[in-house]
C-alpha cells in the first residue's frame, strides 16, 4: 500500500505539529484531511470532506483518526455510498462529543453515530482520557464492531501524553495495512 493511502484524520482543533498524527505524516508521508473550519465543526462538511478525498484515491484508505476523526469515521461509513473506499481504520482516543463540555462546540456532531463499520477497525482507549470516558470508548468500539485496545493510562493519547511519534501505534497501523 502507497503512503499516500494512509490518510490522517485529526480531531477537533486539529492535531499540532508535536502529535503522534503529525509526525507520521512527516515522516512516513501520509496524508491529512485537511477541513476548513476546525474550531467549530460542521459533522456534514467534514463528511463531505472526506467523501470528496476518498473518491480521489486509486485503491482503498486506511484511515488513522484521532478523537473527534473518530467520528467522523463513523459518521461517514453511516452516511457513504461508497463504503469499499476504505480498507480499515485505526480510531485512537475516541472524543465523545455528547459530553457537557463538548456540546457546545460540537453540536452538529449529536447523537453519535453507533453503527457497525463496513471495515476492519481497531479503537485505542484510554482509561483518564479528558475528552471520553473509558467505558463509553469500549461501547463505541463495541458499536462500530471493532477490536478495542486499553491503552491504560494514557490521557487523550495525543503530544500531551509523551507518547512522541508513538512507534506502538504504528506498529498496529503496520498490522491494519496488511491484507
Amino acid at each position: 500500500m502507497k503512503s499516500s493511502n494512509v490518510l490522517i484524520l485529526p480531531g477537533w482543533q486539529s492535531s499540532g505539529p508535536l502529535h503522534w498524527q503529525s509526525l507520521w505524516e512527516q515522516r512516513h508521508g501520509y496524508v491529512r484531511v485537511e477541513q476548513q473550519e476546525w474550531m467549530t465543526p460542521p459533522r456534514a462538511d467534514w463528511i463531505a470532506k472526506l467523501e470528496e478525498v476518498l473518491l480521489t484515491r486509486d485503491e482503498p484508505a486506511v484511515l488513522v483518526a484521532h478523537s473527534l476523526g473518530c467520528m467522523l469515521t463513523a459518521a461517514w461509513a453511516a452516511h457513504t455510498r461508497n463504503p469499499h473506499r476504505v480498507k480499515a481504520a485505526l480510531l485512537v482516543a475516541p472524543g465523545d462529543p455528547e459530553q457537557p463540555h463538548l456540546r457546545e462546540p460540537l453540536a452538529t456532531w449529536s447523537p453519535v453515530e453507533l453503527s457497525a463499520l463496513p471495515f476492519r477497525t481497531v479503537v485505542v482507549g484510554s482509561r483518564n482520557d479528558p475528552f471520553c470516558e473509558f467505558e463509553r470508548a469500549r461501547l463505541f468500539a463495541h458499536a462500530w464492531g471493532a477490536q478495542f485496545m486499553d491503552y491504560g493510562m494514557a490521557g487523550h493519547i495525543n503530544a500531551d501524553s509523551g507518547l512522541a511519534s508513538w512507534p506502538e501505534g504504528h506498529v498496529l497501523l503496520q498490522d491494519l495495512m496488511k491484507d
